[in-house]
């Protein structure tokens, strides 16, 4: 038995959770942190290294008081962050830079040439990413930063994902050589695949642009599963953090990947973790290209598995924009949608609101929403965006089964389904199969999981989740809502394709007025609502 910390660096906060590694949970906290952004330019998103270690130190101190534990009775921690989040790293790895955060998509026009010449070339690694390389992902932000950064372009030593950079500054690795890279990371957002040896060829990066040339070299250091002990906690940051020191570190990951873990996920299972964007979590015994799907990568969940990604780019930061514009917030602009049924508000929302991560992979696409009379409010248009991300999540789990990924149990995981009984409930009436939610919060328990495999609690995850994850609550689809939503999931996907640029003309001609005569159906009352049940 022993104790040990799950660390989760989200956009905003750090969360710490204190793991009874055979027992659950016994106590977190959680310590914000500034996102910068610029009024002028929307697609700027950055933060400091410096901001994250000092909420880490005082999230790790807030849950050893929640719990009641001894500092020295953690046995071990683990780090999982947003991604792609770069930070591009002088001599000692230093940082040179703010962090470019996940949402940070400036690199639009890198990510495009980058795209570009891979299909040109022929590049396999462009096949297992969903044929499209993201704005989001490592190798466009270090372009664009090398572009606008010329007088630092000399001191770079290496660029770092956040979970990389958290991983060395804790156990004091200096020297990129003994860097260890997580292959979720790299697997996910860098093209790094064992297939063609690890990352693309130097050829390929010279020829996107010059001041690539030599860059390859500069991602030195072991890539490595999260079955692989990274380091062991310094005193320095041992007594910053309120721990022991030499405590092991295990490699890190992205947070949406180990949440999925801590969710429960299995072979079959896809898990949505749903927060300000969505990410999209399975795995898989064999390797398959998925066309559109952002990353099919062995060991970047599980370490004996394939993982697969893919998702939204927004989900929550939609549902807060529709509350600001209304000037009030999504608690208060949810109360009393668990009244509306399917289609009733007659509006079909496409959630392109910051663009198309899966399965179209076009940074330039806006949101659209179709149907709109003089009597419409912000609640109607909040309801329909929920419907909206769940007919896009049903078009990304379609192209995963076409694609030979196991889909058998859907799992919403992340912060927004521990809150939002009306989403978990659309999303299964669209699936058309049963949704489950854990019973609690699951943030930081799929770190939790891999800190117990570093301190040597559990042989291996199956054995820790049994533990540690916690039970589901669930969500059974209503088969009249189903049947409705198929309608409109019909009118989705002809729009989304269409929309989308990848489908030719699409007739539009009906749409409107299909909307508004499945609107006009859901509005009359079901027969619960005029008659009494008569047990059986």
């Amino acid at each position: 038995m022993a104790v040990v910390a799950g660390v989760d660096f989200g956009t905003l906060s750090v969360r710490v959770t204190l793991v009874d590694d055979h027992k659950g949970p016994l106590g977190l906290a959680t310590a914000e942190y500034p996102l910068h952004r610029k009024r002028e330019n929307p697609d700027y998103a950055t933060q400091t290294h410096t901001h994250h270690m000092d909420a880490l130190s005082r999230a790790m101190r807030g849950a050893l008081e929640s719990a009641g534990v001894k500092g020295d009775d953690v046995a071990a921690l683990a780090i999982d962050t947003t991604g792609s989040s770069v930070v591009m790293v002088g001599e000692g790895l230093e940082p040179l830079d703010e962090y470019y955060l996940w949402c940070d998509h400036r690199a639009k026009s890198e990510a495009e040439e980058i795209t570009r010449l891979a299909h040109q070339e022929g590049l396999e690694a462009i096949q297992w990413c969903g044929g499209v390389y993201s704005h989001e992902w490592g190798f466009s932000k270090l372009l664009h930063w090398l572009r606008h950064n010329p007088e630092k372009r000399d001191l770079l030593v290496t660029a770092l994902e956040h979970c990389d950079m958290m991983a060395a500054t804790l156990t004091g690795v200096t020297d990129p050589r003994l860097l260890k890279r997580s292959i979720c990371a790299m697997g996910h957002k860098w093209m790094w695949n064992p297939r063609w040896g690890g990352l693309p060829p130097q050829e390929f990066f010279s020829k996107v642009d010059p001041l690539f040339e030599g860059i390859r070299d500069k991602f030195t250091g072991e890539y490595a599963t999260s079955d692989v002990i990274a380091g062991h906690l310094t005193s320095y940051w041992a007594e910053r953090l309120g721990l022991q020191p030499g405590i092991p570190i295990p490699v890190g990951a992205f947070d949406a990947h180990w949440d999925a873990i801590g969710a429960g996920c299995r072979v079959g299972d896809v898990v949505n973790v749903v927060g300000t964007s969505t990410c999209i979590i399975a795995m898989a015994h064999d390797t398959n290209l998925i066309e559109g799907v952002c990353g099919v990568v062995p060991g970047s969940v599980d370490p004996e598995l394939v993982g697969i990604e893919a998702g939204l780019s927004a989900t929550g930061d939609i549902f807060e924009a529709i509350a600001r514009r209304a000037n009030t917030n999504v608690r208060e602009l949810s109360k009393g949608l668990e009244q509306y049924r399917p289609g009733q508000t007659g509006l079909l929302r496409l959630t392109w609101d910051n663009g198309d991560r899966t399965v179209l992979v076009k940074a330039d696409l806006g949101g659209v929403t179709l149907g709109w009379n003089l009597l419409h409010t912000a609640q109607d248009e909040l309801f329909a965006a929920i419907e909206g991300t769940a007919f896009h999540t049903r078009i990304i789990l379609e192209r995963m089964a076409e694609g030979g990924v196991p889909v058998e149990r859907v799992i919403n995981a992340g912060g927004i389904p521990q809150h939002n009984a009306v989403l978990n409930q659309v999303y299964a009436n669209v699936l058309g199969r049963p949704v489950l939610v854990p019973n609690g919060i699951p943030t930081g328990l799929g770190s939790s999981i891999f800190a117990s495999l570093a301190a040597g609690s559990h042989p291996d995850l199956d054995s820790a989740q049994a533990v540690i994850c916690l039970p589901f609550r669930i969500f059974e689809p209503d088969p009249a809502a189903h049947a409705v939503y198929e309608q409109l999931f019909q009118q989705f996907k002809a729009l989304y394709f269409g929309f989308g640029g990848v489908s030719g003309p699409v007739a539009l001609d009906h749409v409107l007025r299909d909307l508004k005569r499945i609107a006009a159906l859901s509005s009359e009352p079901a027969p619960s609502d005029v008659a009494e049940r008569v047990p059986i």
